[in-house]
């Protein structure tokens, strides 16, 4: 069956950095959408108090700040072993998870695990991979290469007339992450037909090249050292500071 034809689950952080090896969650949100109207009918959500101090720029995007975080937050640990439940629950049922630029979400998350002596995800699934996941970032990147303009959120919201309740809030962009998919799907029949095991293995392969050519890319113009990730939807093996 198609994967856009039954509920879909949107996924996002908001985080202390941009690093996901080094970076820690802020907030999380896990909102299960209904096929039919787009519409929320699930919500998990956390504030986590990351243990280290929040820069100013990134409290200048999300909102959050170093003294919030520590007086209202829960424990990283507890917050990150429920993120990792939640999502293997869904995953468990068969529900695609939605992350824009999921290898940056995904990859995080499974720092914080590691980071504090948690189970992976893959355990939580029976040794199974993490999946399906459907990343709309590297699908619209896939099959609108030469677009000009930006690639994120907000941008690609407009382009698919998706309206977005609040950039840089994880529920907001969680949701605007699905409908942005649903999207995506309602114009490019070559996507909208897969089977979401089949979109998943598409899209390891899409982020692939992609990686190669802009590596390739930045070598060419004088950054002759360049190394683009090519792994998705995480990054292995993920090592972390303490």
């Amino acid at each position: 069956m198609s994967w856009h034809r039954h509920a879909l689950v949107g996924f996002d952080l908001e985080t202390t950095g941009t690093d996901p090896l080094e970076a820690r969650i802020v907030t999380a949100a896990v909102i299960a959408v209904d096929d039919r109207d787009g519409e929320p009918v699930a919500r998990h959500t956390w504030l986590a108090d990351p243990g280290i101090r929040i820069p100013a720029q990134a409290s200048a995007i999300h909102g959050i700040s170093s003294e919030r975080a520590a007086a209202e937050g829960r424990p990283a640990r507890e917050v990150a072993d429920e993120i990792a439940d939640t999502l293997a629950g869904y995953w468990r049922r068969g529900v695609p998870v939605v992350a824009y630029n999921a290898a940056f979400d995904l990859t995080l998350l499974t720092a914080e695990l590691h980071r504090h002596g948690l189970p992976p995800l893959a355990d939580r699934l029976g040794g199974a991979p993490i999946g399906p996941v459907v990343d709309p970032y590297t699908i619209d990147r896939a099959v609108d290469r030469y677009r000009k303009g930006k690639r994120n959120l907000e941008a690609v919201c407009v382009e698919y007339g998706v309206i977005h309740g609040g950039a840089h809030d994880a529920a907001a962009d969680a949701l605007a992450a699905v409908r942005v998919a649903y999207a995506i799907a309602a114009r490019h029949r070559v996507v909208a037909e897969l089977p979401a095991d089949a979109l998943h293995a598409r899209q390891i392969t899409w982020h692939a090249e992609w990686a190669a050519d802009f590596q390739d890319f930045l070598r060419r113009k004088g950054t002759p050292d360049a190394v683009v990730d090519g792994q998705w939807p995480v990054r292995e093996p993920v090592r972390t500071t303490a």
